[in-house]
């Protein structure tokens, strides 16, 4: 009875010992915006494996709860509170929108859980709110780099701005651009307006037409883009278009076709780099995913789970607040996007990339520094 007793007790205590860390992951993997959030969901499932294969984080394995938003307002929050009320989830990876994440955000703070969001770029995200982290760079600065490129690289001094007024992510990045162009003594000749779902943009493009702008600037999500670009090109518009990293998905390719040729967009990275790290990423995402070729959102996610799994190594402990002062200390982690820093906004300093649409596929243009 002893010895029964005791096998037992040492049965229960290496249940407790291997109890898995569990994270929360919500992303839109459904409707209109599913291209950002399957891809991030391979990224975080990606890193999970290599985490567990080396033996996990403090001896125990990492497994997520990934909840799907559907791309549709509200879904995120309620993703939220089922993770950290039902699930118990010690830290939640936000993907998508800035919108999404958002809704997320002050339940994260609430609970004194961190979050990290992977693709989410609009100020907003992290303001007022140290439990909330992000590891891809700013509206601000991705604004800075359209405005910059469109003056230095296309020289155009004279560009039209397309903007979603229903999007936290677009309003953002429009009012970055149109100051930081404005400062470089370029003109906007036209502001127009338009809301996500709007299928037909003619009328918007036509009073374009009539000011001749040396290029187009869009700053919504990649569905109404590539129509805005297949209209554009229908009403002869033949001037350069480009937009923010929202562009970058295979729908964006896939719904613009030929009209998307030699569009611009900003990204986080670009899968035809030479840089070791990224062409190793590449190599495993597309041998574990049928060949697919990731874009911005795996790898971001993927760099995101490995950065929330190195701060619970060092804080030794899945506790809320040492784990956020864990993720606000991250300096210089290298990852698949660059190297890392978390700064007193909880914000990342990192790069971004210019890609142009080549042959059906983004191709590298130039890299440009914070």
């Amino acid at each position: 009875m002893i010895r029964l007793t005791l096998a037992f007790f040492l049965l229960g205590a290496l249940a407790v010992a291997v109890e898995p860390i569990k994270l929360g992951e919500v992303s839109p993997k459904t409707g209109k915006e599913a291209a950002l959030g399957q891809q991030a969901r391979r990224g975080v499932q990606l890193a999970l494996e290599e985490i567990n294969a080396r033996g996990g984080v403090l001896g125990r394995p990492l497994v997520v709860v990934s909840e799907d938003n559907r791309s549709r307002p509200g879904e995120s929050a309620t993703s939220a509170k089922k993770l950290l009320s039902r699930d118990k989830v010690v830290a939640l990876i936000a993907g998508g929108t800035s919108s999404h994440c958002l809704e997320m955000a002050p339940l994260a703070q609430g609970a004194r859980v961190p979050m990290v969001a992977s693709t989410a770029t609009a100020t907003e995200v992290t303001e007022k709110r140290d439990y909330v982290f992000r590891t891809c760079f700013i509206d601000p600065f991705q604004g800075a780099v359209l405005a910059r490129f469109a003056h230095t690289t296309l020289k155009a001094r004279r560009v039209a701005l397309l903007t979603s007024v229903s999007s936290t992510y677009s309003v953002g990045l429009s009012k970055v651009f149109r100051e930081r162009f404005k400062a470089l003594d370029g003109e906007l000749v036209a502001d127009q307006k338009y809301s996500e779902g709007d299928k037909d943009f003619r009328a918007q493009l036509t009073a374009i037409k009539a000011l001749k702008p040396d290029a187009i600037a869009a700053t919504g999500s990649y569905v109404e883009a590539a129509l805005i670009c297949k209209q554009a090109r229908e009403l002869g518009l033949t001037v350069p278009l480009f937009g923010g990293d929202s562009w970058e998905a295979p729908e964006f390719l896939a719904i613009g076709g030929k009209a998307v040729e030699g569009a611009f967009l900003a990204s986080h990275y670009s899968s035809s780099s030479n840089a070791p790290e990224v062409a190793a990423f590449v190599k495993k995402y597309a041998a574990r995913f049928g060949g697919e070729i990731p874009d911005s959102m795996a790898p971001l996610a993927y760099d995101a789970t490995l950065i929330l799994a190195a701060a619970i190594a060092r804080a030794g402990t899945t506790d809320g607040p040492k784990l956020r002062d864990a993720l606000a200390a991250t300096k210089n982690f290298p990852g698949v996007t660059g190297r890392t820093t978390i700064d007193a906004q909880r914000n990342a300093s990192k790069s971004a990339v210019i890609l142009t649409v080549k042959d059906g596929r983004f191709a590298y243009v130039e890299t440009i520094e914070p």
